[in-house]
Parts: structure tokens; sequence; C-alpha cells
């Protein structure tokens, strides 16, 4: 590969007019800001760009020779829609040279008003496998802000096999979790990280904990701060990044003063030009690691550039954490006064409700149908010490489900290239065994099942769905069903609802993740945590007990990823008579024995099938019952606010 200066893009942040003018001055290739709706940096403060300033900033940008993109790369709810399509009009008028998005209702409404603007898709949209990238060129996209998981080697494979162009993380503030997978900020304050509201639950102290026995694990450990990932710097790394096929090299930091983005992006631009100058003799200029270094923020780390994380890369002690955005509180139970007043969905549904069981085991699959369980969702993930479903443990559940109930297999939340490849030959043997349909987490998994199984497929609750236009991109793209997101507030819930021909699936009990992420925690917490040694100790049940005393369980899974937990299962028991017009009603009963699941899913039949008669009574001496053999207290997640809080 030869180089020349146009081979890479050093691409700085902006949340000022400072800010902008800095990054430019300082030798950026490009520069991306947001308007001040509709972004993922929303939270209060003299930061982003009105309409007028937009303009200005990309006339500025252009007369610099800069490229300019716009941030649209927040979740955006159904009442948003009308401002958000003047917005795109708007945005098509000023001409930036890009938009970076996540929800899928951008790519619809793109599409449909016909507008001219590249689309590149943010961090938040997960993108992490090849396949993904197929479906999203369909809607232009042209370039891919890789996930922060994936390590050089894989995404120079990823570039090799796509062609598209890859922007990746090269300095800044990280987030712990999967990107678009964490759900803690949102379900417990209704300020979603998903829309820009983050208040850093992973910032908070945390004890590790036995979680059969509530002791503290971690008494010698380094520090509290168990999900306080160091800010990302790969100074260091640059020939490393070039030749894996980066070409756009994000700084993050809308937030950050001028200066500090001044001395970032000259620092980073000398680096890289002299690199492109003479690449055999380029060695790092100490001087300008030194003023990062001496002015950084919290500690550095590359992550997963290299490989997986461990303590090197996690800042125990929170002494360099510079601001943290809240406090641990205790999650809201499930009665509360705000559901109680919603008014209720105003859409028909079927005669007989549909109810569906998430378990973890045959015999749990087993309950749920023997309880009343019009489908259940199998495989997928298997928190150790439970080991995966096999082919025949499915054949035999096929056999058991025939004229009861339908079987759909669940598949893997997050698909890197390993588990593409076991998909590959998973939905192939399943074409012969032709189970009632797939349940898939993202665009990746989709692709390959619609290539190869050839059976009806739905989407998990890691679509975030959060409009009607999201449902519909999800429909167009031959989704049969689609599980709504657990952020949405009862009232945005019956927005999507009340306006789309999509079948929908609602959760409404069980216990739920807070976040999915890539890194150990017991084992960058525990000095004698060695699965080489001692293989057991994955199977040991750890929990993470934060400063209101709220236990977050967490579930190590077949491929090393680490599930945390809401301290409280969800409970909608006492609202169902509101959840209307829905094609599927979800019971999350991974985490439960099958003698739970048997009470659970025989609660909620009883239910269903009294609405379905016009009868609201409930019985209460019922639901006291199982709520004695729950491992969890119970809540109300989001539907305790009226509103995920907006983008205007």
């Amino acid at each position: 590969m030869l180089l020349t200066r146009k081979s890479v893009e050093l691409l700085a942040p902006a949340g000022t007019w400072d800010a902008l003018a800095a990054g430019i001055e300082a030798g950026a290739d490009a520069v991306y800001l947001g308007g001040k709706h509709f972004n993922m940096r929303m939270h209060e403060g003299d930061f982003n760009f009105d309409d007028a300033m937009l303009k200005k900033a990309v006339g500025f940008a252009h007369a610099h020779d800069v490229r300019l993109y716009i941030t649209l790369n927040n979740l955006i709810s159904n009442e948003e829609i009308p401002a958000l399509r003047s917005y795109l009009s708007y945005l098509n008028e000023i001409h930036p040279d890009a938009l970076l998005v996540q929800d899928f209702a951008v790519l619809e409404l793109v599409h449909e008003m016909g507008l001219s603007i590249p689309i590149h898709t943010s961090v938040m949209m997960n993108t992490h496998n090849e396949h993904a990238i197929k479906m999203l060129k369909k809607y232009g996209i042209t370039r891919i802000v890789v996930g922060r998981e994936m390590t050089l080697s894989e995404l120079s494979l990823f570039r090799e096999r796509t062609g598209i162009e890859v922007e990746y993380f090269m300095h800044g503030d990280m987030c712990f979790s999967e990107s678009g997978q964490c759900l803690h900020s949102g379900v417990l304050f209704g300020q979603s990280g998903n829309r820009g509201r983050c208040l850093k639950p992973c910032r908070w102290a945390y004890r590790l904990i036995d979680e059969t026995t509530g002791d503290v694990l971690d008494e010698s450990s380094l520090g509290p701060y168990k999900m306080a990932l160091k800010d990302m710097c790969m100074y260091r790394a640059i020939p490393q990044l070039i030749q894996a096929g980066v070409f756009s090299f994000k700084i993050e930091g809308r937030m950050r003063p001028a200066p500090f983005i001044r001395r970032i992006v000259s620092t980073y631009r000398k680096a890289i030009d002299a690199y492109i100058a003479d690449p055999n003799g380029y060695a790092t200029d100490e001087a300008g690691w030194r003023s990062l270094y001496e002015n950084r923020a919290r500690d550095f780390t590359t992550t997963f550039a290299f490989g997986a994380t461990d303590k090197k890369d996690i800042g125990f002690t929170g002494e360099r954490e510079p601001r943290f955005f809240s406090k641990a509180v205790k999650e809201a139970g499930f009665q509360d006064d705000i559901l109680k007043q919603e008014r209720g969905i105003d859409a028909d549904t079927t005669p007989h409700r549909r109810l569906s069981v998430r378990v973890a085991t045959p015999n749990a699959a087993r309950a749920a149908i023997e309880a009343g369980a019009d489908a259940v969702y199998v495989g997928g993930e298997a928190f150790r010490p439970l080991r995966p479903w096999t082919l025949r443990d499915y054949e035999d559940m096929l056999a058991f489900a025939k004229g009861k109930a339908k079987v759909i297999i669940n598949t893997p939340r997050t698909t890197m290239r390993r588990e593409c490849g076991e998909l590959e030959q998973f939905f192939t043997a399943l074409k012969a065994m032709k189970p009632d349909g797939l349940l898939v987490s993202n665009l990746g998994s989709l692709k390959l099942a619609m290539d190869i199984a050839g059976l009806p497929i739905q989407a998990d609750t890691s679509f975030n769905v959060f409009n009607h236009l999201a449902a519909k991109f999800l429909h167009e793209n031959g989704l049969s069903m689609a599980c709504t997101s657990y952020e949405l507030s009862f009232e945005q819930l019956r927005e999507i609802v009340e306006s789309t021909d999509m079948p929908l699936e609602v959760v409404i009990h069980g216990s739920y993740e807070s976040m999915i992420c890539d890194h150990d925690i017991p084992g960058m917490s525990l000095p004698d945590f060695n699965e080489l040694d001692n293989p057991e100790v994955l199977d040991r049940r750890y929990a993470l007990r934060d400063e209101a005393d709220e236990i977050h369980s967490i579930r190590i899974d077949q491929y090393g990823r680490n599930h945390i937990y809401f301290a409280k299962d969800l409970c909608l028991y006492p609202y169902l008579d509101k959840f209307n017009g829905f094609a599927s009603y979800r019971i999350e009963a991974q985490d439960y024995e099958p003698a739970l699941v048997f009470a659970v899913t025989a609660l909620y039949r009883d239910r269903l099938d009294r609405l379905s008669r016009d009868d609201a009574e409930q019985d209460r001496k019922m639901l006291a019952a199982v709520q004695r053999k729950s491992p969890r207290a119970w809540g109300i997640g989001t539907y305790r606010f009226r509103q995920s809080k907006n983008s205007i």
C-alpha cells in the first residue's frame, strides 16, 4: 500500500465554534459535530450548533478544504419524527459531507425524501461483521464506524472482505458496554445513553460478590471502579492503524475545550504526516507522547486494538475520573402511579394473546410449554455453568413441542467472525430441522439467516426499535416480528403500536441485561482467577453490588462475554390491560429454574386469557406466590417515566 496525504483522514470533534476552529487550524482533515437536536451529546451546557451555526460551520470547513460530518446518531422516538423530517430537509440544503446515524428511521427517511447526503453508520449501530455491511450498502452507507471491541487484525480482514471505508476510535473516552447495548442509564434515570443523555453508571463504584453467598470477593483488588475504562490512546500505534486499513482516525471529545482539541489534533497530525512521509524510518515522537500524557484526563489504554482487555485497562481507583455524572440509586418497584394513569393502547388484539418465553434449558422449555406458552425461544447464549444447546437438543424439543407450541431458535446478541462462521453451519443444519423461526439480534445475523435458513425471522430487543419507521425498516427487510426497546416509556410505546403495521412483541416479565460487554470483570478483579488452571472459576455465579446496595448479576456466556443484569426483574402483570395491539407478549426466563418458569408462565397465561375474555380481574394470590419464588425483586423499569427524555 503506497501512502499519500489522502490515505488517512484525521477526524476531530467540535462541540463549540472555538473547538471547530482549533481542530481545523491544528490540521484536521475532517470535523464532526452535532446540532442542537438528535445527537449523542445532549447534556445541558453550551455545546452543539444551532441551525444557523451549522450552516456557517459547513461553509467555514469547506473554505479550509476540510470535510464536515454532522452527528444524527441517537435513537429517535415517534413524537420526534416530524422534527426529524424538517431537520433532514435543512441538512440537505446546507450540504455537510456526511451524516452519522444510529436509528434505522434516518435510513428510511433519507430514502423516502430522496436526500443526497452520504451516510456513515455511527458506532452506536454496533456494526461488527461483514454480513451487516451487505445489508447497509443497499441504503447507500459509505463508511462504517466499527465497534470498539474489534481488534485491528479483525478490522483488517473486515476491511478486505467488504471494501467499505472504516472509521476507528483512536483517542478519547470509551464505553465499557458494547455500543447500543447499554440500557442502564435509560431504564434507571429515563436518560438513555442511546439517546445522548448517558449518566454513566459504568463509572460507579462496585464490589464484586459471590451472588449465592453474598460474600465480598475483591477485598484485595486494585479498587472499586470495576468498569471505569481508561481513555483510548493509539498514538504509539499509528503504523498499525494505518496498515490495518483504517481510513478515518477518530478523536472523541465533543465536550472538550478548544485548547485540548488543538493539542491533540496537532500532535496526531505531526505523527501521521511523519509516518506517511517515511514509513520505514518512522519512530514515535516521544515529545508528542509526553504532550498527550502530561495533559491527559484519565490514564491511557489501547482497549481491544491488540486483543482482550485486562486489569491494566481499568482505572480501578477512580482517582483520575474527571467527572461523575450520577450516583447509584435504588431501582423503582413495580407499583407505580404513572403507569396506572396512562391511557391504554388503542389497537386491536387477537382473540388469543400469544405468550412467548425465552428459556435457558430443555427442561425449562418443557415447563413453559406445559404451562401454556405459545412459543419458546431456545438456544443462543448459554450462561455458565450451563452448556450450549446441541443439535440433538433442538431436535428433541421440536418433537416435544409439535402440536403444542412453536419453537423459535435464538442466536447470539453479538456475532463477530467466530460467531458468524458458526451460524453459517448452524443455519444450514436448521434447514433440514425446520424449526418455526429464528430470533436474530443484529443485521449481520439477519443477513445470514435470510441467505441460508429460509425461515421466518424475528428481531430481538437489541435492534433498539424506538419508532414506527425503524419497525418499517425491519419489516421491509424481511422480518416477521420485532421486539420493542426496553427504554421506551409507555407513552412512547403506545405511539409506535398505534402507528405501525409491523407485528410487535413486548417484554412483560423477567430478568434483563443493563449492559453486555467483552471485558472479563471477575478476571480483572480477582488475583486467583485463572481459567487455564481452574476453569471452574467461570462457573461461579458472580454479581456486582453498587453503592445503593443493589445487586447486579453477572452472567458469563460461552463466548466469554459478561452480561450485567438489572437488580430488579421487570413485572408488568398489574398493567397488562393497557398493553393492547401486540402480536406477542414475552417472558424473559433465561435466568429462571424450570419450576419458576412454569409458575411465571402459568401466571401470565391466566392473565392474558382473562383479558381475551374482557375479564380484567387479577389473581393476586397467584401473583404473590410467584413473587416469593423470584430470585430478585420486581420493578417496572422505564415505565416509571412519562417519557424517555427526548432530543428536541
